[in-house]
């Protein structure tokens, strides 16, 4: 079981950023997609954007424009940046390596107006 912890969550003013990255154990890391998730409370887990295992990207349209999302192949690293934050990205961010099993725990972000 692949390992992935995240890190970066916290307390930020609405338009402020915040970086968040997810650290995986697994040495096929660069072979595959990874993405992040979002999951408001009471709401269902959300994809928020994923990055294939040769650098392409997809965004949500509720992020496109303001998130990025990166990877770093040799620190087994996905990073998602998080630009002009808003009040409704409350929530937690959860790292998921795409066709496996493995979430990572998730990391806490939250956006005050």
């Amino acid at each position: 079981q692949v390992q992935l912890v995240e890190s970066g969550g916290g307390v930020v003013e609405a338009g402020g950023s915040l970086r968040l990255s997810c650290a995986a154990s697994t040495s096929v890391f660069a072979d595959n997609s990874m993405g992040y998730f979002y999951e408001a409370p009471g709401k269902q887990r959300e994809l928020v954007a994923t990055i294939t295992s040769s650098g392409n990207t997809h965004y949500t349209d509720t992020v496109a424009g303001r998130f990025t999302i990166a990877r770093d192949n040799a620190k087994k690293t996905v990073y998602l940046q998080m630009n002009s934050l808003k009040p409704e990205d409350t929530g937690v961010y959860i790292c998921h390596m795409l066709g496996s099993r493995s979430w990572g725990r998730g990391t806490q972000v939250t956006v005050s107006s």
